[in-house]
């Protein structure tokens, strides 16, 4: 099941009805029994991985907590890993292992055989295990205490808003919430039907719209245009934000309206003046999760100069594999990796220079930073979309080889993306109001002291507007698709 379904407008309404007349008692049952629905829509099947993921971590902790014998705990804790990445390397990760080892065993003159199993990629699974990894790690340090019911804690693992692509949840933001009263409220159901319309508009209206656009360049790469290798790489910079915040801001919204609040997973990212600050804002539930759980084990920055950057690049060569199993998925995290270390050998001269400015020139300097950074970002998202090493090879030769703005070019490459002049301004329009619609979001959280009768009105009027320009835009749309980070 997937939020941009008709399924799903009709599954939802039945949901809260249920926890409204079901009360306290059956809350938890109502949303387990909801959340493995929703999850068996795709593959009834797959339910044994994340069963089988919830009663390991869920013992493991157990254990950790009850014993009082370190070997015992330590045991816990690695038998937790083992079990959960084992899912997660077999299903996500063997065939691509499998075949770069042959692939390297045939440059030292050794024949291996490539093994490729059919396997079908379980949705979520990233997500969920690095949420349950969480859990048991946490009990492990002390921070939170073992769940002892069952039920919430495999409500936690699987609750259906956030199950299958984040944001990941913090077992002590959520567990506790779940265990709350249910508070339908007109405050709740304001601001959770803002946050969905609004996701819905990025992924209905902006994102579906700009793949049809995105695909018929890079789907097939042979013989495009460095012009038209660059437009689409542009729309696909706007097409994956709107489309894997606009899950976000559903998920959100959805919890929103029984009370339950999950963590911010986007904050502008694309106004970012730094790599690391794009990072800061862009799927925040991972950066935070691979800086808590691997960054800081590693050592952090407190190894040394060296062994910090050298943290750094681990981590987001780490970033690139859970996005997929695939070289371009690492090369995208290396080139992160290599421009965060960058980053941090430079942050001397970069602050003596910022400071030597003044105050005028430092807001003009800070433009150029976002400029540069959004560039960057841009780039590198190429590497991410391509579909194999192959593809990217001609990508990146046509974008450097055949690059043209003049109008013949600027035509011809909008005639290859299938894009009419007025479906570019239906773009530009979206992408417009997309912004200011974000920025007006992020300004009504972040204003503790407005009354609550002004934010009321302001999420009322974003709400008309997303309708209004929703129902203007939505022609031009390709159809409603799966989203982008299901496959993650």
């Amino acid at each position: 099941m997937i939020f941009n379904s008709f399924i799903y407008l009709i599954f939802l309404p039945v949901v809260l009805l249920l926890l409204a007349a079901g009360g306290e008692r059956l809350k938890w049952i109502i949303l387990l029994a909801a959340s493995y629905l929703f999850y068996m829509w795709w593959n009834p099947s797959l339910i044994v991985l994340i069963l089988t993921a919830t009663v390991v971590s869920y013992v493991c902790a157990r254990v950790i907590e009850q014993s009082s014998r370190r070997s015992v705990k330590i045991l816990a804790l690695t038998a937790s890993p083992v079990v959960l990445f084992g899912f997660l390397f077999f299903f996500k990760y063997f065939n691509f292992f499998a075949s770069l080892t042959a692939d390297i065993c045939g440059l030292f003159g050794f024949s291996v055989k490539k093994t490729a199993l059919d396997l079908i990629l379980p949705v979520g699974i990233s997500f969920y295990t690095f949420q349950t990894l969480s859990y048991v790690i946490d009990v492990y340090r002390g921070t939170i205490p073992a769940e002892r019911h069952f039920g919430y804690y495999a409500l936690y693992v699987s609750f259906f808003p956030q199950l299958v692509a984040g944001p990941i949840e913090r077992p002590e933001n959520l567990l506790p919430q779940l265990r709350q009263k249910i508070v339908f409220s007109r405050e709740n159901f304001r601001a959770g039907l803002s946050m969905m319309a609004l996701g819905y508009f990025k992924k209905i209206v902006a994102a579906d719209l700009l793949a049809g656009y995105v695909n018929a360049v890079y789907n097939s790469p042979e013989g495009q245009s460095g012009t038209a290798v660059l437009f689409a790489t542009l729309l696909f910079t706007v097409q994956i934000y709107c489309d894997f915040s606009g899950y976000s801001d559903i998920a959100v919204g959805t919890s929103r309206l029984i009370g339950i609040r999950l963590m911010k997973n986007f904050d502008l990212p694309y106004t970012a003046s730094s790599v690391k600050e794009f990072w800061d804002r862009w799927h925040i539930s991972l950066s935070s999760w691979l800086r808590d759980y691997l960054y800081f084990p590693l050592g952090g920055n407190r190894k040394g100069k060296f062994r910090s950057q050298l943290n750094i690049f681990i981590v987001f060569l780490a970033s690139g594999l859970w996005h997929g199993a695939n070289l371009t998925f690492v090369l995208w995290g290396l080139i992160h990796g290599i421009a965060r270390v960058a980053e941090n050998l430079l942050y001397p001269l970069r602050k003596k220079l910022f400071a030597a400015a003044g105050e005028k020139k430092s807001a003009l300097l800070e433009w150029i930073c976002r400029i540069f950074t959004f560039i960057f970002i841009s780039f590198t998202w190429l590497f991410f979309r391509a579909n194999n090493i192959s593809d990217l090879g001609t990508l990146l030769m046509s974008l450097f080889t055949d690059f043209s703005l003049l109008p013949d070019a600027v035509r011809s490459s909008m005639a290859v993306m299938g894009m009419s002049g007025l479906e570019l301004v239906l773009t530009i329009v979206s992408v417009v109001c997309l912004a200011g619609l974000d920025r007006l979001t992020r300004e009504r959280e972040n204003s503790e002291h407005v009354p609550s009768h002004v934010r009321s009105m302001a999420e009322t009027v974003q709400l008309f507007w997303i309708v209004i320009i929703a129902a203007l835009l939505l022609v031009s749309s390709g159809g409603s698709s799966s989203f982008i980070y299901f496959q993650f």
